[in-house]
Parts: C-alpha cells; sequence; structure tokens
C-alpha cells in the first residue's frame, strides 16, 4: 500500500495522527530530504524504517521505479515531502499516476496544505478556484501567464519566492487589474499574517520591501 503523508508546513502541531500512523507502521519511507524527515520522526519518537527512499526532483524516474518495485512486492511505502502533500508544487505526482495506471493500493491522507489555508484566509471566493503552483520568473512569460487567466471567473492562488514578489504582484496589477487579493505569509508559524489589498495597493506595498519565508498569493 502506498500511503500518501501530509507533512506540517511549519507548526509541527499540525501533524495528523493518521499520517503518524503511517510513518510508524511503514516498512518503507519515500521523502525528499532523507535528514529532514528523520528529523521529523524523532521529534515524534518514530524509529527509523528498514528503508528510506530519496525521492526528489531530478530521481523521480529512478526512486520511482524502486518504489513501484516494492509496492508490487506488499511492502507499504509511506510518501512524504519535507513539508505539505506530495505532489502540490512537490515530489508526488508521477508516483501516483504510476500507482494508479498499475492498480496498485494507495492511501491518501489528510494534512496541512499551504494552498487551502491561503484560500480560506483570503476572504476570497472559494467556490471556484485554480492553483498555478509557481509562476514563470521571466517578464515577458510572466505577463502572458496573467493574460491567460485575465478571462477565466475563478480565483487563482500561487506560490511564490520571497524575492519575486515585488515583480509578480506588479506584473498582475498591469495585466488584472484592480482585483482584491492577498499575500499570506508563513502560514501556520509563528510569524504567519496576511496582507489584503488590491493588486495596484499591493504591489505598491511591496514594490521594494525584502520580505522573508514562505508565499501564498490569492487573486
Amino acid at each position: 500500500m502506498l500511503y500518501v503523508v501530509a507533512t506540517p508546513i511549519g507548526n509541527l502541531g499540525d501533524m495528523a495522527p493518521r499520517a503518524l500512523e503511517a510513518l510508524k507502521g511503514a516498512g518503507v519511507i519515500a521523502c525528499e530530504d532523507t535528514r529532514r524527515t528523520w528529523a521529523l520522526l524523532s521529534h515524534f519518537g518514530i524509529p527509523r524504517p528498514p528503508e528510506m527512499v530519496s525521492y526528489r526532483e531530478g530521481n523521480e524516474a529512478r526512486a520511482g521505479a524502486r518504489i513501484l518495485e516494492l509496492l508490487r512486492g506488499g511492502a507499504d511505502v509511506a510518501l512524504c515531502t519535507d513539508g505539505g502533500y506530495p505532489g502540490i508544487s512537490d515530489p508526488g505526482f508521477r508516483l501516483v499516476r504510476d500507482v494508479v495506471a498499475q492498480n496498485l493500493p494507495m492511501c491518501v491522507l489528510p494534512g496541512a496544505c499551504a494552498v487551502n489555508l491561503a484560500l480560506v484566509m483570503s476572504g476570497l471566493p472559494t467556490s471556484s478556484w485554480t492553483f498555478k503552483g509557481f509562476p514563470p520568473r521571466k517578464p515577458g512569460a510572466l505577463r502572458r501567464f496573467f493574460e491567460e487567466e485575465a478571462a477565466m471567473p475563478h480565483t487563482l492562488v500561487l506560490y511564490e519566492s520571497p524575492f519575486r514578489l515585488g515583480p509578480t504582484l506588479a506584473a498582475a496589477a498591469e495585466v488584472l487589474g484592480a482585483r482584491p487579493a492577498a499575500v499570506c505569509f508563513e502560514l501556520t508559524k509563528l510569524h504567519e499574517r496576511v496582507e489584503r489589498g488590491t493588486l495596484p495597493e499591493l504591489a505598491a506595498r511591496f514594490a521594494d520591501a525584502k520580505v522573508k519565508g514562505e508565499i501564498t498569493i490569492v487573486i
């Protein structure tokens, strides 16, 4: 059985009981950084499993083949990342796709995800929304990215680097106009905060601001 396990994105108190059970019971844990996952296991008093597989961007094909082999052999494998949900802007999609294609058993466990948290905290409509991960870095591609979204009647959720926040908000304001938006910082962590306003207001507020941490934008 493949267990897809969400891990905390900041506050360790968000670790779900079922996720802990899956990590305790798995004979194999597949994760991005084995050192970080071992630290998480140690915090919760979970012994190191018989095998840990490094499953990260860049080795998904090779590591995925090993995990599929283990699953076909009857092993219980827990898949996790350094924080959040596997497959949501983190490795995991390809493995889940292959597990589904091969009709292998799988269980996805609930847990913390910045996308859902930011969407609800934004105060913007939640009935129809799209998550697009990280937007392009180059100015031309970034503008085209927002132009493609301009006619879409839904809320847009993005991740962004603190070093790119100003240019991304400026491009969004230029293309999308005075739409309401929210910028969420460090969700679930000590310095969690949400800045709300129109896109031009937020673009001006963060044009030259030096910010830190993980950022989720909702438009």
